[in-house]
């Protein structure tokens, strides 16, 4: 028997969102011969339809926001009337424009991942894939559809991500009963929007819309926004929503919702209706995972049809990975990046550093921004919180809202975890993570020089509070 040790490793890619993009530049990066099967465009429902817009549409509420708050730092807004009268102009949210816009940015950074991938030298195919055994897959124009292609692999990757769960009872229209992806569809800003689910995607759009200015109210079936997320900021969350208007309703599930033609009616599970303009439905997502052939290749999957892999994102087939919200690790386009490259290290026999949950630094698009990482509870964790309005760059910036919080371990004083509630905090997150990565102590971050001001500044002075003290919880 004579093996062919010249041949290039074939890796087939099932689905081009943050995974599947990453695993592919990855595997070319590698010298693999590339082979990508994507149905919507690159970048997957993450670019085209989920994060990328959601937070364009945040920044467009952020920059509504600031203008609003801009008479607190003595700037203030006025045009000449007939009388010669100052008049105090209106803040006008033109939602048809803001759409736009960000369906074009979407549609942009597609197209310059697409380029990207291209110039790696990744093959890439418009169309539905499937898996054919486990040494192929099958390419074709839909589910159901003529099948056009087959592609043999020694390596498969499936990265086809999640949809919007949907309720029976609350089956979305595209008109006034809405799932996320269809958000920017709406040509006006809802005069009331009723969101139904207070988890990460619920709060981040009910805190957007607040500050375009709908009327908001939001339904949760827990005690509190973010149900899981640090009850400390959760609290601060929930203080920004009430003063800015927002109705919170605490402890109601929805039972049903219903299109009355020029509004929507919500039935709560108490019998309690709340009438509004529009509803979105953020109830969770389901994984694209049916029809791909997956029980027929002998991957395992979860009741919840989630695809089961370990921490380098291998299934039940050697040969076969998969990455993204269609596992059942934790639904991050960051974590769906990483896993992709890992998974391509891994199955080319290059070096790989497992997925560790804990280093994973997460962040939630509300204003304020809600940012964690590492353990962020314990009785082996001492904890320091520091108020954002104790630092002078957030007095310069007429911030009150936030806090940072560390994480430190008993005895030996590493960091282990943090919060940051603040501005921003997607980006003041990084040095916590950095420190729970490489193990630092409260003593090693405390001696890291920061600019002053600055808001970063509160989390060395977090670390440099808890010097002296003897990590058993006593100064």
């Amino acid at each position: 028997m004579t093996f062919d040790f010249e041949r290039k490793q074939r890796i087939a890619i099932i689905g081009g969102g943050p995974g599947g993009y990453e695993a592919a530049l990855a595997a070319a990066q590698l010298g693999a011969d590339v082979t990508l099967v994507e149905s919507t465009g690159v970048g997957g429902s993450a670019v085209l339809t989920d994060v990328v817009p959601s937070k364009t549409l945040i920044a467009t509420a952020d920059a509504a926001s600031a203008i609003d708050d801009a008479s607190s730092l003595g700037v203030q807004f006025y045009a000449k009337g007939e009388t010669g009268k100052p008049l105090k102009p209106e803040v006008a949210i033109n939602l048809l424009a803001v759409n736009k816009r960000i369906l074009a940015l979407a549609g942009q950074q597609s197209e310059d991942m697409r380029e990207r991938l291209i110039e790696a030298g990744v093959r890439i195919i418009p169309g539905h894939g499937r898996l054919e055994d486990e040494d192929a897959i099958v390419v074709s124009t839909g589910p159901g559809g003529t099948d056009f292609d087959r592609i043999e692999a020694d390596t498969i990757i499936v990265s086809v991500g999640g949809s919007p769960r949907e309720l029976p009872s609350a089956k979305p229209d595209g008109d006034r009963i809405l799932t996320w992806k269809q958000m920017y569809n709406t040509s006006a800003v809802p005069k009331h929007l009723i969101v139904v689910g207070s988890g990460v995607t619920g709060a981040e759009f009910a805190s957007a819309y607040m500050n375009l200015g709908s009327k908001v109210t939001l339904v949760s079936s827990r005690e509190q926004v973010l149900p899981g997320e640090d009850p400390d900021a959760a609290k601060v969350l929930e203080k920004v929503f009430t003063r800015g208007g927002m109705t919170l309703l605490a402890k109601s599930r929805a039972d049903r919702v219903e299109n009355t033609g020029n509004g929507v009616t919500v039935t709560l599970s108490d019998g309690s209706t709340v009438e509004g303009s529009h509803c979105l439905m953020a109830v969770g997502s389901v994984p694209n995972t049916r029809g791909l052939g997956l029980e027929g290749a002998g991957v395992q999957l979860a009741e919840s049809g989630h695809i089961l892999v370990n921490k380098v994102g291998r299934t039940s087939v050697p040969n076969i990975y998969a990455v993204g919200d269609c596992t059942n690790l934790v639904p991050l386009a960051s974590v769906s990046s990483m896993l992709g490259r890992t998974a391509v290290f891994h199955a080319m026999g290059d070096a790989v550093i497992p997925f560790a949950e804990h280093k994973i630094a997460s962040n939630i698009f509300t204003s304020p921004e809600i940012a964690s990482v590492g353990w962020t509870d314990g009785d082996q964790a001492v904890e320091l919180k520091l108020d954002l309005e104790e630092n002078p760059r957030a007095k310069m910036m007429g911030v009150k809202d936030g806090f940072v919080k560390l994480y430190a371990r008993e005895g030996s004083g590493t960091i282990i975890g943090g919060v940051v509630v603040a501005p921003k905090a997607s980006e003041l997150i990084f040095p916590i993570a950095i420190a729970v990565d490489r193990r630092l102590t409260v003593d090693q971050l405390a001696r890291v020089f920061t600019a002053y001001p600055s808001l970063a500044g509160s989390i060395t002075d977090a670390a440099r509070a808890m010097h002296g003290v003897d990590l058993r919880g006593e100064a």
